[in-house]
């Protein structure tokens, strides 16, 4: 997947994240077909919120998404929105199969994981930005220093 810029009036921009649920208790719940589900829920959920659903992949208790996000975006709120309304959808799609597993409406665990994905490793971008006003870097660029 290459990096693309996205830009609006004030910004451009590429940020991507990688986002983690896990099901309450770790139960073995999300079969195929609720992973399929779940998949277009997130993607219709993220569109709503301006941004895209790159990657989708799970196992039977917990699910990784891939998303590209703008900056205007409270990161902690987008995520309590995917899970609020995912597991909405999914009680309500798939209410006699998570009933097996849950007597309360319940469905993710409340704890998440969220990390910055980039197109550069982080090494690289930190030995860019320590060279930033160096004689080598003035170099690079075809300036004297």
């Amino acid at each position: 997947m290459e990096p693309r810029n996205q830009s609006n009036a004030h910004a451009v921009y590429n940020l991507k994240l990688h986002i983690v649920f896990v099901t309450k208790y770790r139960r073995k719940t999300l079969m195929p077909e609720l992973l399929a589900y779940l998949e277009t829920a997130f993607a219709q959920i993220l569109t709503a919120w301006r941004c895209e659903l790159l990657e989708f992949g799970g196992e039977l208790d917990h699910v990784h998404l891939l998303v590209s996000i703008h900056p205007a975006l409270d990161i902690s709120v987008l995520i309590n929105n995917l899970k609020t309304a995912s597991a909405r959808r999914a009680r309500l799609r798939f209410a006699e199969h998570l009933a097996r597993f849950y007597w309360k409406p319940l469905f993710w665990h409340r704890a998440y994981f969220v990390s910055s994905v980039g197109g550069a490793s982080l090494e690289t971008v930190k030995a860019y930005v320590e060279r930033q006003g160096t004689e080598e870097h003035a170099r690079r660029k075809g300036k004297a220093a």
